[in-house]
């Protein structure tokens, strides 16, 4: 079976929807950033990087949407890890909502079907 090479991923894309992926992540599970970024990567964003990820858990943070705290390493300084707060739970599902609707809409528009009539234009002097 032959594989497919990945389609170019659209930064923009993936920077409108990675907050809401951040926040699923946590939902299942507190996580440092270096452990999130792994995550995301293992669950098939293998291009994402940290330098995307951080500024995300800090704006979510600032919003009020994930509360940290510090716990001790072995291998050095203490971690800061993320976890949802109940304000971010909620964002997460409104962000869900609106991302299946998005969803719905794209896949109306991209499935091939017939065509959809042209409002007729009046010819033109």
């Amino acid at each position: 079976m032959a594989t497919r090479t990945p389609a170019p991923r659209d930064p923009q894309l993936l920077k409108g929807v990675l907050p809401m992926l951040v926040l699923a992540l946590l939902r299942e599970q507190d996580s440092y950033g270096y452990e999130l970024v792994t995550r995301l990567q293992e669950a098939g964003l293998t291009d994402v990087a940290t330098g995307s990820v951080y500024p995300v858990l800090t704006r979510l943070e600032r919003d009020g949407h994930l509360a940290s705290y510090l716990v001790a390493s072995q291998a050095g300084p203490a971690r800061k890890y993320y976890t949802p707060t109940d304000a971010g739970l909620e964002h997460l599902g409104v962000q869900r909502r609106g991302w299946q609707q998005l969803g719905d809409v794209v896949a109306v528009v991209m499935t091939p079907g017939p065509r959809r009539s042209r409002p007729v234009q009046e010819a033109r002097p």
